[in-house]
């Protein structure tokens, strides 16, 4: 295919989901079945140029990829910069290597699924409910087309995002994914809980969606001061100028802090990450996100939103290798290795004690988001991308099965008129193997490629890529840094396969242990076909990353994402390192048995701990969780409290900002020394102008008054001499004569002198 026809596809990709937006409120938000017409026909023609596109770039076959890994780029001219004599232009482009290419298959196939599977959830067909911003159990949603609106747009978001060729377009795709998100997990913004004893913990979904914005604002701010460093030491904002050999070499010298000033950049552009992708300490706000319709908690989890986090590091990788690297700081690797493991664990010990299907969820999307974090941190570029991708295929699943269970749940409550118990928490449920056998079977697809399935599924690949990166580099360089992220990610990962086979047990083994899971039904064609489409990639894309020497045998070129991924910055890498500034090229591993044994080791012994306590003697009615008596009620209450993390974060930062602001800003700030000298300025102008108002009424008012009164009393007088009689007229007139004639002849012959 032309180039010019490659670039032209790539800028419509993200076209279509964002002009949907804004025909559905504009034009369309009254008609809901053509809202979602129309979302889908977005999306779909998304997808088809997201497949045309990618799937031309892996023609161009990974030796050539090496050479050139940009196949798709195009820029315009945006911003004049700097002189406009000169012509300089900030740049906004596109561009496709076979890492975004990646990306966009995955991406664009999720969302479509999502979106199919969003008509469905929604009920569409159903008699019209009357609860705005408020779910509406077995009736259509009425804000079904403003729900399409904004999912568009997050699509619409995030394959901008991965296209994008700089930072700032980048950037402003992430901010859009932060609004939609904000939008989205505040959809139901009218619903209140009014919680049992002993029932899941909700927060309302307006508190969630404003937690879930200010926490990643916080982590935004940063990223936009590493964004501003990267200009300013690279003079562009171009992925493939700035992070070329020879960009990197040159801002080594231009920085004046040298490769330790790159590392800093690196962790301010990460600092983004932490917030975008809940990594620790900013995780706290994606378990309350599940408060928003199942299809946007996918969508966050899986296609969009903490992919994009992850992306963006993975997108900058060189910078972060040369931060790392032999004369960087390995201060840099140890930050981010460090916060990927210990989230990783951390998230995956709260996920054993949650109750929530979607809770659960939600916690193991933070512990493999740790997974991916800690391979960027150690230097696993193709092993982070690699579980990126797959992990976005078998957690969209899992999202939406959990949402066909909670479904079918609430089926149930409506069969049997149960407002009250909650159709999340798995203790109600049980027995739905039978009651909804397409969920039962996609749920345990997804569920065992999130457990790393020996062989059979997309997880165990890509978690077993991380393990042997992990171990080389302890056994072939000494890496302390790669004996914990092994150690840590091992016991995470057996966590992980113990609590997906507690969630598969308490779902859908034994008997219904309420009403609700008796009732419970099957969901639509809506809901479950896009269920199947994802289980095909939940164990079908691992096998495009087996190793190439795989139980020590040589295979031959069979890695397909190594070397095509690989591909996008092998050439950068590979000089970087003859320049000394990387630990290593990108590069086949020597074969290993000691990370697949523990890959077999963790996953199946998580699996076979669960199956023992929960599966094969799946919980009667009113059982106690058998976990609370191995941990002790002690410990297990602590983790089912999320290790208390809200409540921490209340005390420490919550509460002393809202007394700061209240008693301190409002009291005695605003209303203190701000209002009070206002209220003095207020005072002295109004005392002023009281003194400069009796003046004016003595001066100009009463003053004036007396002149007033004395001109009409002279003229009261001299109003009776005017009697209107001619006659009077002529005897006054007479008299005044004879008095001046008088006068005149008493001056004339001095009589009057000679009186004196």
């Amino acid at each position: 295919m032309g180039e010019q026809t490659l670039q032209t596809m790539t800028w419509l990709i993200p076209v279509g989901p964002l002009l949907t937006f804004f025909l559905i409120v504009l034009f369309t938000k009254h008609n809901r079945t053509l809202s979602w017409l129309l979302a889908w026909a977005a999306t779909i023609s998304s997808l088809v140029l997201a497949w045309t596109v990618a799937l031309n770039v892996f023609a161009e076959g990974y030796h050539h990829l090496e050479e050139h890994p940009n196949v798709v780029k195009s820029a315009i001219d945006w911003l004049p910069v700097g002189d406009f004599a000169q012509g300089t232009w900030l740049q906004m482009g596109v561009a496709v290597n076979p890492l975004t290419a990646v990306m966009l298959l995955m991406v664009s196939f999720a969302i479509v699924m999502i979106f199919v599977y969003s008509v469905g959830y929604h009920n569409y067909g159903q008699p019209r409910g009357s609860h705005i911003g408020e779910p509406n159990h077995g009736q259509e949603d009425p804000l079904i087309a403003r729900f399409f609106a904004l999912m568009s747009l997050f699509a619409g978001a995030m394959l901008l995002l991965v296209v994008s060729d700089n930072l700032l377009m980048l950037f402003i795709g992430w901010e859009i994914m932060g609004f939609c998100s904000y939008s989205l997990i505040g959809f139901w913004y009218a619903r209140e809980y009014h919680l049992e004893p002993g029932a899941i913990p909700h927060i309302p979904p307006r508190k969630a969606a404003v937690k879930a914005f200010m926490t990643t604002r916080i982590a935004d701010v940063v990223m936009l001061l590493g964004i501003v460093y990267f200009y300013r030491v690279f003079g562009t904002l171009n992925f493939a100028d700035a992070l070329s050999a020879h960009g990197l070499e040159t801002a080594v010298h231009l920085v004046s802090a040298g490769i330790p000033g790159l590392g800093l950049m690196a962790l301010l552009l990460f600092t983004g990450t932490v917030g975008k992708s809940a990594q620790w300490p900013l995780h706290v706000w994606l378990p309350d996100a599940m408060e928003g319709p199942t299809p946007v908690s996918a969508t966050i989890h899986a296609a969009a939103m903490v992919s994009a986090g992850v992306f963006m590091i993975i997108r900058i990788f060189p910078l972060i290798a040369v931060g790392m690297g032999p004369q960087g700081s390995p201060t840099v690797g140890w930050v981010i290795a460090g916060i990927g493991s210990f989230t990783a664990l951390m998230a995956a010990t709260i996920a054993v004690a949650q109750y929530d299907v979607k809770g659960v969820l939600a916690y193991s999307t933070i512990s493999q988001l740790g997974f991916m974090v800690a391979a960027v941190g150690m230097g696993a570029y193709v092993a982070a991308a690699f579980h990126l991708i797959t992990h976005g295929f078998f957690k969209a699943l899992l999202f939406l099965a959990s949402g066909s269970v909670i479904h079918g749940m609430e089926h149930g409550a409506m069969e049997v008129h149960d407002h009250h118990t909650d159709p999340q928490d798995m203790r109600y449920m049980g027995g739905l193997r039978h009651k909804m056998p397409r969920t039962f079977w996609t749920f345990l697809i997804g569920g065992m490629a999130l457990s790393g399935l020996p062989f059979i599924t997309a997880g165990f690949w890509s978690k077993d890529e991380i393990f042997a990166d992990a171990w080389y580099q302890f056994s072939h360089d000494g890496s302390a840094l790669g004996l914990f992220v092994f150690i840590m990610l091992g016991l995470a990962a057996f966590l992980t396969a113990f609590y997906t086979m507690r969630q598969i047990s308490m779902t859908f083994f034994g008997q219904p242990r309420t009403p609700l899971a008796e009732h419970a039904h099957e969901s639509s064609n809506f809901m479950t076909i896009p269920l199947m489409g994802l289980s095909i990639f939940a164990v079908a894309a691992g096998w495009f990353g087996i190793p190439d020497t795989f139980l020590g045998l040589d295979l031959g070129k069979i890695n397909l994402f190594h070397h095509y991924v690989g591909s996008a910055i092998y050439k950068v890498m590979e000089e970087l390192h003859e320049a000394h500034l990387v630990h290593h090229a990108i590069e086949t591993l020597p074969w290993s048995w000691v990370p697949l044994i523990a890959s077999l080791v963790v996953a199946l012994g998580g699996l076979a701990v669960g199956w023992t306590l929960y599966a094969r003697k799946p919980l009667q009615k009113d059982q106690k969780d058998p976990l609370i008596g191995i941990l002790g009620p002690g410990l297990h209450t602590f983790l089912n409290n999320k290790w208390y993390w809200d409540e921490l974060y209340q005390k420490v930062f919550i509460a002393p900002t809202v007394y700061f602001s209240e008693k301190i800003v409002y009291e005695v700030m605003d209303k203190g020394i701000i209002d009070g000298f206002l209220h003095l300025v207020a005072h002295v102008f109004y005392t002023i102008g009281r003194y400069m108002k009796r003046t004016e009424e003595l001066v100009f008012g009463d003053g004036v008054d007396w002149v007033k009164d004395q001109f009409l009393a002279m003229v009261k007088e001299f109003r009776q001499l005017q009697t209107g009689k001619i006659q009077e007229y002529v005897v006054v007139s007479m008299l005044i004569a004879s008095a001046l004639i008088a006068v005149v002849l008493a001056i004339n012959y001095g009589w009057i002198t000679s009186l004196f």
